[in-house]
């Protein structure tokens, strides 16, 4: 089935698999309580009688795939079957980063995930880093006016939401105090399967610095496991048995075989500090997300699950409680978790490491049956795809000879090519930069068409054009260069980099030119870089007056110089082993006889 055939199909409320009958709604229903919406088994006030099993099921980083969540909801829809069956339920929450990434989804600035996950029955979600990237409700990325709300897109979502959008550690920087936004409470209480069940929120500590930094102006971060302790302590005084944090925080780990082998897992990741400073007992499960990568590990006694990024696939844990010890033997005395199964990253869609395009997903069964996509999220999904595929599929004149890849920590294809087109965007320039965590698809073979690059760098970042000196140039190629996280791209500039004894020797370049530090540069790069995101020119001190924003989203600029450009692209002519624009030995961070800085945050 091609994509366009799943469109068609999914456009009358998915033919291709069943029809609605005559009398079923097509619509959301009425919204349910927080309590109600998390209890997939018929809940009860009084404790339950007998061991239960509670599933959670844990999504993250979805940035808008909402073509995914048809499936998904088909996979939910078996587990509750199952845990209807045996007397148990399902509690689904999120770990952030919902809403921006598409097309589909960012034309409607993340309401249409919104009015799916209403329909899936989500019972929280945790903030992501990326929940701010759309400013104020309407067209404008950032605020124009002192009276635009900078966070009146994301608040305009929690209102439409029938979750709540769940924070602990997001603080309002005038007063101290934690936000006090509709619907974006630090946690949440529901009940599962007659069971009372904390739900905490938290985002990561790198928010103010991995969004547009205009659009989180005003508020600041709280630490974060002293804000999570807080909550539990309080949840657990009104009843709670167990407690669940959706956060958008996370780790790496490289095998799901054995969850209590953290040697495979990167260690020195946000999720492992936070835990580490949380008392025993204080929380059960932990619902990550932000790095992309899956993590299915028990870490400091908590069972933690993270699933990748784009709808790739759900996390899973098994509880078994206990009754409450109102009598008998071999019944704990609290009635807390008795046991907990952590699952492998499941796959929605194809293999665990390759996606399989939407028209070839065949999810076989789960649970004991088919999953069958939810007719009702096919709809939004398909409502969602019509409104953009006009756009989408715009030829814009370039023939790929091979996949364009992208890398978030080394050099890419992507992001040499993405530099050289902003040059040629921007002419008055001599330098480009972009950041890997904005590269976010490899681009396909074949003609390009504008959603796919639009799926490759999905913000809508303007561009910005910063005046300075060589010697700002240095500091941020070397800077990069012996720090983790996220490579730097560059157009125009190269650089080799040698240890010369205990000391890194890097020689520059510019337009094949040896850099001078006394010299004066104009370097085109994003609003969001220039802003202080990454902390890359922030840390420079340069004067006022040195940055000038304009109006130009960067995609739309490559679009049109694409556009008048045409021809074939080959990448090999891009990047290839022999000839690389960032020339070093080993790999990122840097050192010579030095120890290695820490890596920084994933954005």
């Amino acid at each position: 089935m091609t994509w366009a055939r799943w469109v068609a199909c999914v456009a009358v409320a998915a033919s291709c698999t069943r029809s609605p009958k005559r009398d079923e709604p097509t619509t959301p229903p009425t919204p349910p309580t927080p309590t109600a919406a998390a209890a997939s088994a018929g809940s009860a006030s009084a404790a339950p009688p007998r061991e239960v099993t509670i599933t959670i099921i844990g999504t993250n980083d979805l940035h808008g795939a909402i073509e995914r969540l048809p499936f998904l909801a088909g996979f939910v829809a078996n587990v509750r079957a199952a845990r209807a069956a045996d007397g148990g339920g399902v509690l689904l929450v999120d770990g952030g980063d919902m809403f921006q990434g598409t097309l589909e989804s960012n034309l409607g600035e993340g309401a249409d995930v919104v009015r799916a996950y209403n329909q899936i029955g989500y019972a929280a979600a945790a903030v992501g880093n990326h929940e701010f990237d759309f400013g104020p409700a309407g067209p404008a990325a950032t605020p124009g006016s002192a009276t635009d709300d900078a966070r009146g897109a994301l608040k305009a979502r929690a209102a439409e939401a029938r979750f709540p959008f769940v924070s602990a550690n997001i603080l309002d920087k005038q007063t101290g105090a934690r936000i006090a936004w509709p619907n974006m409470p630090a946690s949440v209480m529901v009940e599962v399967a007659g069971v009372k069940v904390g739900i905490v929120g938290a985002s990561t500590d790198s928010t103010p610095y991995t969004t547009m930094a205009a659009n989180f102006e005003g508020l600041a971060m709280a630490p974060t496991a002293p804000a999570i302790a807080a909550e539990a302590q309080r949840l657990r005084a009104e009843g709670a048995r167990v407690i669940v944090v959706a956060a958008h925080i996370g780790s790496k780990c490289k095998r799901f075989d054995d969850p209590a082998d953290l040697s495979v897992c990167e260690r020195d990741e946000e999720v492992f500090r936070v835990l580490g400073a949380l008392p025993p007992g204080t929380i059960d499960v932990f619902v990550g997300g932000h790095t992309h990568a899956g993590v299915a590990h028990r870490i400091a006694g908590v069972a933690v699950i993270e699933s990748f990024s784009n709808g790739r696939a759900f996390g899973r844990v098994d509880l078994k409680i206990a009754p409450d010890g109102r009598g008998g033997a071999n019944i704990a005395p609290d009635g807390r978790v008795t046991a907990s199964e952590i699952h492998k990253p499941h796959s929605i869609c194809g293999e665990i490491d390759r996606q399989a395009p939407i028209a070839q997903c065949r999810p076989g069964e789960y649970e004991g049956r088919p999953v069958v996509p939810d007719p009702a999220v096919q709809q939004i999904a398909a409502e969602a795809l019509a409104r953009s595929a006009v756009r989408r599929s715009e030829k814009l004149g370039v023939k790929l000879l091979k996949v364009v890849g992208a890398a978030y920590a080394t050099e890419s294809a992507e992001g040499n090519w993405f530099c050289d087109l902003m040059l040629a965007a921007r002419p008055e320039a001599q330098v480009s930069l972009t950041n890997g965590g904005g590269l976010r698809a490899d681009l396909p073979a074949g003609e390009l068409e504008y959603g796919q690059l639009y799926e490759a760098i999905p913000f809508d970042n303007r561009f910005a054009i910063v005046q300075l000196k060589g010697e700002h140039l240095r500091k941020m190629v070397t800077g990069n260069l012996t720090h983790g996280g996220a490579i730097l791209s560059w157009g125009n500039l190269a650089a080799k980099a040698r240890c010369k004894g205990d000391r890194l020797d890097v020689q520059i370049t510019v337009g094949g030119k040896p850099l001078v530090d006394g010299a004066t540069y104009k370097l085109a790069t994003s609003d969001f870089l220039a802003s202080g995101g990454d902390g890359v020119i922030g840390r420079l001190k340069l004067p006022e007056g040195a940055i000038k924003l304009t109006d130009v989203i960067i995609r739309d600029g490559i679009a049109d110089v694409l556009r008048k450009r045409k021809g074939t692209v080959d990448p090999d002519r891009l990047l290839s082993p022999k000839v690389r624009r960032m020339d070093f030995e080993g790999t990122r961070p840097l050192a010579c006889g030095a120890r290695p800085a820490a890596a920084e945050p994933a954005p």
